[in-house]
């Protein structure tokens, strides 16, 4: 990311990062049923991958054998970074280019988007990756996909209200087009997540939460976020969550509150939130770690991996991943960020990136 846009972000999170199926459809979380728990006997964070040439920003998977991180240089230069888990082996896979990609998802194995700087939007389909045209030079920080012709992304400039913001960007399975919001507020929007193709979020500057239902946008959480909100995500259409700063937001589909967590557990800026069959996870800055537990917010900071953490994804099988690394430091041509992806499981995965 170039240095006016990661100042901007470091100053929520060191940039508060902001946060399946594999026949092809991405079931919403809260109606495939309760994965299988994690054993809580012997479960801890473990580093899977550490020391990557790049800053990680964003893990999703289409099953725990499909498992993608994304990120890269953010302005120094460097290739974009990818890299892909199939159940036994990592390995970085060679989009090109040297925008940063800032966020994944998709609706399988073979249906994946990545977006990220100058309003790159990149498609895997199985077997090849493919440029898309977005329309915008605005970084795109978020995507979420509910069908293979059904896609959303959202971006902007942040702490910039006359540059381009308020992006919001769908995709009806032939190109990628821009819908207007019916009151634009000049603010970045970081991410978009849905509990259905008709039950749409999107969070950002100012604490900004538009809501799109039944084809209708509306502001809701007016007031209740302090500041930035950089990721929101959900269980379902009754159990949503948006973070950012130190605001920990969630909603019943009806109305926003700021969650029962103990203040003091609230350490350092929170970038990345997941959710998935009840259980949630939230990541941040300095190896912050919450963890949803029995409707108790249980912090696990202090633990391995120290570094700052940007994303999170709560797996089907009851796993939570997270990634970061060095994403809050300005950039510098020529010098690497190191990138890191942490999981926490009772059980241990190969943490060896193949040549």
């Amino acid at each position: 990311m170039r240095r006016g846009a990661l100042a901007a972000f470091a100053a929520l999170a060191g940039l508060v990062a902001l946060g399946a199926c594999d026949d092809g459809a991405v079931a919403p979380p809260g109606d495939a049923g309760a994965p299988d728990a994690v054993a809580e006997a012997g479960a801890a964070w473990r580093p899977v991958l550490s020391d990557l040439e790049g800053a990680l920003l964003s893990v999703w998977g289409s099953s725990e054998r499909d498992v993608w991180a994304v990120g890269g240089a953010l302005g120094n230069g460097f290739d974009a970074l990818v890299v892909r888990f199939d159940g036994a082996t990592w390995r970085r896979l060679a989009p090109g280019g040297q925008e940063t990609f800032w966020w994944v998802h998709g609706t399988g194995p073979s249906d994946v988007w990545l977006v990220g700087e100058k309003g790159r939007i990149t498609h895997w389909d199985g077997a090849s990756f493919r440029e898309l045209a977005s329309g915008t030079d605005a970084t795109l920080y978020g995507v979420w996909a509910a069908a293979p012709d059904d896609a959303w992304a959202v971006g902007g400039t942040p702490e910039r209200p006359d540059a381009t913001n308020d992006v919001v960007l769908h995709w009806d399975g032939a190109s990628w087009t821009s819908e207007p919001l019916p009151a634009p507020k000049g603010t970045a929007l970081f991410k978009v997540w849905g509990s259905s193709a008709r039950d749409l979020y999107v969070v950002g500057e100012a604490g900004v939460v538009w809501h799109r239902a039944n084809d209708a946008w509306e502001l809701e959480a007016e007031g209740v976020a302090t500041g930035r909100l950089t990721t929101v995500s959900g269980c379902g259409p009754n159990e949503v969550y948006a973070v950012g700063g130190r605001d920990l937001l969630v909603s019943d589909g009806t109305t926003w509150r700021r969650a029962d967590v103990d203040p003091l557990k609230v350490v350092n800026e929170l970038s990345g939130v997941s959710c998935h069959g009840g259980r949630a996870v939230v990541v941040g800055g300095g190896s912050l770690k919450l963890r949803l537990v029995d409707g108790a917010w249980e912090s696990d900071f202090g633990s391995e991996p120290y570094t700052d953490l940007h994303g999170a994804w709560a797996d089907p099988s009851g796993a939570f991943w997270g990634v970061g690394g060095q994403f809050t430091a300005s950039a510098r041509p020529g010098a690497k960020r190191q990138g890191v992806i942490a999981r926490y499981a009772a059980d241990a995965i190969p943490g060896v990136l193949a040549p």
